[in-house]
């Protein structure tokens, strides 16, 4: 968010890389105040793609794996685009206001993803563009972004509402941890104006709000296990990483990769599993190796200092990897031993997992 880099850059004290606030000197602190709801987070990481057009819900619907065409003015979604083979190409969280679909999603992938869907306008009224430059991302607590004054181009605020860990209408949830670490989680995301993100940053400055970096919003992302495409390599599947439960609707029209999503939901289990690790001592980072013994059995996909429970990661291993057995993960700075966790079991599956009730539907 150039608002927000700019000034931080200037004021001396933070820590902005590649235009991402970092952290403002006190990661473990941010993220306190920003799980109780007293921060909010300029994610420079993220970015805005718009979907004008009167075919613009059903036409996402016929090429995702959501359901999004009964989406009324205000509602939220999260959505995949997959490849013929399952795997996962894109991601994105969409908030509509009756006119345009606006997507959130991370910076790194909206150039791919937004050439993609202009090739697959064909003759439907769709005109997706880049609105990186019209709008920027804030997250937070519901209460703390109470403080923000989302754009709202249409008469609707563009405020999305994360429903992880909920089950969403049509999903599935493979995780069956109870209580669910992200059970309380409590997330949104607004979208701002650039006279708007300029007001929060003065206003920030002056120390009328108070800032977390990105170090603290992956933490607390990670310690509710909740994905993210910047965890997928070109195997993810959905049901690997617990993903059926927000983004995935079972039983939507046809969309690309949907056979591999129901072949290997009914008929067998995901061939690796997202698993939790508490590391002892060392911190790990993503790409450094899992193993079980003297064998490589997967690797870390996300990793963070978490202000309570210490080094943290997320792994994708084999799905035959023990689920009793403490790893270890090959950091930089040796193996370091690591409790596991089981996120997505073994025999995950439409035979072994129950569906609960949507946490979205709850709160509507």
């Amino acid at each position: 968010m150039d608002a927000f880099a700019r000034l931080l850059t200037a004021g001396g004290g933070a820590i902005v890389a590649d235009g991402v606030l970092q952290h403002l000197g006190s990661p473990l602190a941010e993220q306190r105040e920003l799980a109780r709801g007293a921060a909010i987070a300029p994610l420079g990481d993220r970015t805005v793609l718009a979907v004008p057009g009167e075919d613009r819900l059903t036409w996402l619907e016929s090429i995702s794996t959501q359901r999004v065409s009964v989406l009324a003015p205000g509602d939220g979604a999260e959505l995949l685009i997959l490849d013929p083979n399952g795997h996962v190409e894109h991601a994105a969280s969409v908030v509509d206001d009756g006119q345009t679909a606006w997507l959130i999603v991370d910076r790194a992938d909206a150039e791919p993803l937004l050439a993609w869907l202009k090739r697959m306008r064909f003759r439907l009224r769709v005109d997706p563009r880049d609105a990186s430059g019209e709008l920027a991302v804030v997250g937070g607590t519901v209460a703390a972004l109470g403080a923000v004054h989302a754009a709202a181009p249409n008469g609707v605020p563009l405020v999305w509402r994360d429903p992880w860990p909920g089950v969403t209408v049509g999903g599935w949830a493979y995780s069956t941890a109870e209580p669910h670490p992200g059970a309380d989680r409590d997330w949104a995301e607004a979208l701002v104006a650039p006279d708007e993100a300029e007001r929060l940053a003065r206003n920030a400055a002056a120390g009328g709000i108070r800032l977390a970096g990105s170090l603290a919003v992956e933490a607390l992302r990670i310690a509710a296990w909740r994905p993210r495409m910047s965890d997928a390599d070109e195997r993810l599947l959905p049901h690997e990483v617990d993903w059926m439960r927000s983004a995935v609707h079972l039983d939507k029209g046809c969309y690309r990769g949907q056979e591999t999503v129901a072949k290997v939901h009914n008929l067998g289990h995901p061939p690796r599993r997202l698993v939790a690790l508490q590391l002892d001592g060392a911190e790990a980072r993503a790409g450094d190796a899992v193993r079980a013994g003297d064998t490589v059995v997967g690797a870390v996909v996300a990793a963070a200092q978490h202000f309570e429970q210490g080094p943290i990661a997320l792994a994708l291993v084999r799905r035959n990897t023990p689920v009793g057995t403490d790893l270890v993960v090959d950091t930089a700075e040796g193996a370091v031993a690591a409790a596991q966790e089981v996120i997505v079991p073994p025999e995950a599956g439409a035979t072994a997992s129950v569906p609960r009730i949507p946490r979205l539907g709850r709160r509507r």
